[in-house]
């Protein structure tokens, strides 16, 4: 099976990083044309991304300035954002008027998990994108799923007549794990026959940089290799794959991923027991296995970034070296926002975690590391 690079949007090149709208046009177009020169055609954005904007910004810099049949763009419908039936179609047209196009290329139930499958099912959101499909608005309609493979299984059974593909969580570090077990919903997807489309390869940047040890690893096997493309070749290499995303935001991102892609190369055995022992050194380092997806602090009542509490509390935990700094930076993102104190419980986030992440217990151990015996600035 071909193997395709998917151009990634839920994490487009900023201005400001406070600012999830303040797009870097400059780049992002200079990021878009490398991308199509060298022949990938395919680009992943949703309703929800960059606080509601990422459409728009792709529409600019992509519909806007290339002819239609030179790409292949997909959305997503947002599940947790459906109130009744009425706003599927409702949201549908928006998406349709954010992109610039009569149709997408892919179209996907955004999210998919035990959260909010009786709603869809509820509000017939599967018959819903068969019939845009029918009516020549999506060319393949698939769903991003989340969950256990149990659900993927019964779903798949129930609506499989109406999924042309899935989107699945691929990567090394969680093929094993309980609460995500990626081979597991991967060889479901492969029972059923639906092409699957892998999507955080690089778990948000951890499989990126990776500790020490393991990136001693992985150079003194190849120093010429980066350090993601193990974590997307890995990805690429799973039978019944067809497609990796990855947030590139940068021109050396694109560079290194084409030039993998393009002359790709299943890993090998000797690499396998490579990413073996560096699957085990990361869990050794890592305290909490978030991505940064941030669909955690949509409908936050306290404004808590998670995301980024949670990314310092990693780094500390993995080295003490870095703790001053780290507090500074905590104090900084506390001053307009909430702090991990803050958080009242509610568990929307918990709801909303891709990943199924005790996150309000993983916020108490935030507040002990950062607040206890820290004096925390007032928030303007």
């Amino acid at each position: 099976m071909e193997k395709r690079l998917g151009f990634g949007c839920m994490r487009l090149p900023l201005l400001d990083q406070n600012d999830q709208a303040s797009f870097d046009t400059e780049t992002l177009n200079k990021l878009v044309d490398t991308f199509l020169a060298k022949g990938f055609t395919y680009f992943d954005t949703a309703y929800t991304y960059h606080s509601y904007r990422a459409e728009e910004a792709m529409r600019k810099a992509l519909v806007e300035r290339h002819h239609r049949s030179s790409f292949q763009l997909a959305t997503k419908l947002p599940l947790r954002d459906l109130k009744d039936r009425d706003d599927m179609e409702h949201i549908f047209n928006e998406q349709l008027e954010n992109c610039g196009v009569d149709f997408f290329d892919y179209y996907l139930l955004h999210n998919m998990g035990s959260n909010v499958y009786e709603k869809c099912c509820k509000y017939g959101a599967f018959d819903f994108a068969a019939k845009k499909k029918s009516e020549g608005k999506i060319k393949f309609v698939g769903m991003s799923f989340h969950d256990m493979p149990e659900l993927l299984d019964e779903i798949l059974v129930k609506y499989g007549d109406r999924l042309d593909f899935v989107q699945l969580q691929i990567n090394y570090i969680d093929w094993e794990q309980p609460n995500v077990q990626a081979c597991r919903c991967l060889e479901i997807a492969n029972k059923y026959n639906k092409p699957v489309i892998a999507m955080e390869p690089c778990k948000g940047g951890t499989l990126v940089n990776v500790p020490k040890e393991a990136e001693q690893l992985m150079k003194a096997y190849n120093a010429a290799a980066s350090i993601a493309s193990w974590a997307l070749r890995f990805a690429a290499s799973q039978q019944g794959v067809f497609c990796v995303l990855s947030g590139m935001n940068s021109i050396e991102q694109i560079e290194d991923n084409i030039a993998l892609m393009s002359d790709f190369k299943t890993l090998n055995n000797e690499e396998y027991d490579i990413i073996e022992k560096v699957v085990k050194i990361i869990n050794d380092n890592t305290a909490v296995q978030c991505t940064a997806c941030e669909y955690c602090t949509h409908g936050c009542p306290k404004n808590i970034p998670i995301p980024k509490y949670f990314a310092l509390y990693n780094s500390i935990m993995r080295t003490t070296s870095s703790f001053s700094s780290q507090m500074v930076y905590y104090n900084n993102i506390a001053i307009s926002h909430g702090k991990a104190s803050e958080c009242i419980d509610c568990k929307q986030c918990e709801l909303a975690c891709p990943q199924h992440l005790p996150i309000t217990k993983h916020l108490k151990a935030v507040m002990e590391k950062f607040e206890k015996n820290s004096i925390i600035p007032t928030r303007k």
